[in-house]
């Protein structure tokens, strides 16, 4: 007689590491989303410079900003003048991203005009109250 139900047999789903000791988070290899940019699930190398900055921005699909603080020398006045950079940085389904988390970016091919990063980790916010322009430097 045959059995009637649900097969069994699970799609294997294809995730790959990154490598420079960044592990594969686990919705990346258990989810169910596509997204040909991932680099875990998708078609992009991680290679070249690897930043972190805070989020400030999530409001856009799959794409966040972050900031990225910096001290720069006065010579005359032997001093350091506070500075900052935003990055565009394209963020995969498989990370939960709110303003405030710290996030581990790596350099990557031209996603778009202006991203050209991919997160490869994310820290969860230690902040309270507004994240937008605190400085801190990592």
């Amino acid at each position: 007689k045959k059995q009637l139900g649900k097969k069994s047999a699970k799609r294997l789903r294809y995730w790959r590491n990154v490598g420079m000791g960044f592990a594969t988070p686990k919705e990346a290899k258990e989810g169910n989303y596509v997204d040909k940019k991932c680099p875990f699930t998708g078609n992009v190398s991680i290679r070249g410079k690897i930043l972190k900055g805070m989020v400030i921005s999530a409001k856009m699909k799959r794409t966040i900003i972050i900031r990225r603080n910096y001290l720069h020398y006065i010579k005359k006045f032997n001093r350091f003048e506070k500075r900052h950079s935003n990055v565009a940085v394209h963020c995969s389904p498989a990370f939960d991203v709110k303003e405030g988390d710290i996030a581990t970016v790596g350099e990557c091919r031209p996603l778009s005009k202006t991203v050209r990063f991919n997160v490869l980790k994310m820290e969860k916010n230690q902040i309270f109250g507004t994240a937008r322009k605190q400085f801190r430097l990592f």
